[in-house]
């Protein structure tokens, strides 16, 4: 029984002596393991702020979008402003209202042949002038 207790204490004091070696070991290399947790730290912050959702990559793509987009705006005002000088004409030019009916609605005066090149038969057809 006495051995027992022996190495019961024996052991209490295996496990203490491997403790204290292990926090002393710890201690002499906490400049190692403090450098190491900056690097992964580092890492980890270097890495979202590339690949995040935030990131370099992402803020690349949505400043090309942009580009795109502003194109595409400054296309739309372009033609804009050409269909509103195109109403203005036709709200005021007799001529301009003139042109649009014969292209359009293939009008013509009387006396007037308008040949359409745009058949699916390929042979030319007139149309009849319309009336006014």
């Amino acid at each position: 029984m006495n051995k027992g207790g022996v190495v019961a204490v024996s052991g209490e004091r295996e496990q203490t002596g491997f403790v204290e070696r292990t926090a002393q070991a710890l201690y002499r290399m906490r400049r190692r393991i403090a450098t190491g947790a900056v690097i992964v730290a580092a890492l980890v912050f270097g890495y979202h702020a590339i690949f995040g959702e935030n990131g370099i990559s992402v803020y690349q793509q949505r400043r090309a979008e942009d580009h795109a987009v502003q194109k595409k705006i400054t296309e739309l005002q372009k033609e804009n402003a050409r269909l509103a000088e195109h109403v203005k004409e036709l709200k005021s030019d007799p001529d301009a209202i003139e042109r649009e009916a014969r292209e359009r609605l293939h009008y013509a005066r009387p006396g007037e042949v308008i040949w359409a090149e745009d058949q699916p038969q390929g042979t030319p057809q007139a149309v009849q002038p319309a009336k006014k």
